[in-house]
């Protein structure tokens, strides 16, 4: 869907730079989940290694979604490694962590992807992109119950 003129298409590019950065956090933090999954022990290992599993798995079908979503727009999805590490802002972690210190990653994680996910919402609202808006909302949603949970477990 190309825009009719320049102005739109700024607009629309705007949006775009909102999901390309949310896509490349959504991955990144899928990664992060799924080594997780793979990675964690301790007295809690079952039901981390089931709760980090519907994680990931969810975060694979918002992968999909809003890297199409990017497409429908008319643009390139980011795809590499490269584009992912220079447009996300999930940090990598140290190479061993117990189940606490994942735990807080991974709430970091969520927490980050909602805020940033709220306002590239705005911005899809501001351009009347309500498709793009309302999948972001969607995505806060996601984020912010799945901090919450998380954080309900360090407690």
């Amino acid at each position: 869907m190309k825009p009719d003129n320049k102005k739109e298409e700024n607009e629309q590019i705007s949006v775009v730079i909102g999901l390309s950065h949310i896509l490349a956090d959504t991955y990144t933090l899928y990664v992060k989940t799924q080594n997780y999954h793979w990675n964690v022990t301790g007295p809690n290992f079952q039901q981390l290694h089931m709760l980090f599993e519907n994680q990931y798995k969810e975060m694979a079908l918002a992968i999909d979604e809003i890297a199409e979503r990017i497409r429908a727009l008319g643009h390139k999805s980011p795809g590499s490694f490269k584009e992912f590490k220079e447009l996300s802002s999930i940090e990598d972690d140290p190479d061993k962590l117990d189940s606490r210190q994942m735990i807080s990653s991974l709430i970091k994680g969520n927490e980050i992807i909602s805020r940033k996910a709220q306002e590239a919402s705005l911005i899809a609202r501001k351009y009347d992109d309500e498709v793009s808006s309302g999948l972001l909302t969607s995505r806060v949603s996601v984020h912010e119950k799945t901090a919450w949970m998380l954080s309900s477990l360090s407690e």
